[in-house]
């Protein structure tokens, strides 16, 4: 559905298929099964969800985006006003948690899309890059008919 199109075309359809968690060849099929387990195929048009391995990433960009800059409001907030340490508890805890725990599932999402729209793979798995590939080029095939 995404291949030969322009970059800003394929960013936005990662971005939509992947934040909402939905299945990055059909858009229509969900992505996950539970808060952060990927389910093995795609309800609606098979896509085989082998080739996910987003592993720590969503951990990572998570961090990143959310925690580093908390860290630094917490520091702020601390060094500024020197709280007791309850006013952390009741504030910045609940921020750091949430904060990091929230975007962990559109993340992932958007980390397995970008590996199939862009076909990134991992060493020894071309076949079933292939397999997977050759399937979607078929089904296309089929419906040009």
């Amino acid at each position: 559905m995404v291949e030969g199109t322009e970059p800003e075309r394929k960013f936005s359809w990662i971005l939509r298929s992947g934040w909402k968690g939905l299945c990055p060849r059909c858009g229509k099929g969900h992505m996950f099964k539970s808060w952060l387990k990927i389910v093995d195929r795609c309800e609606v048009c098979g896509l085989d969800y082998r080739f996910a391995s987003p592993d720590d990433g969503p951990a990572f960009f998570s961090l990143c985006i959310v925690a580093f800059p908390l860290i630094f409001l917490v520091v702020w907030l601390q060094v500024a006003f020197e709280p007791p340490i309850w006013v952390h508890l009741f504030t910045s805890l609940p921020l750091m948690i949430g904060g990091c725990l929230l975007p962990l599932r559109p993340i992932k999402g958007w980390l397995v899309a970008s590996q199939y729209v862009n076909k990134a793979q991992e060493a020894g798995t071309a076949g079933l890059w292939g397999e997977l590939h050759a399937n979607a080029e078929a089904k296309r095939a089929q419906r040009k008919d």
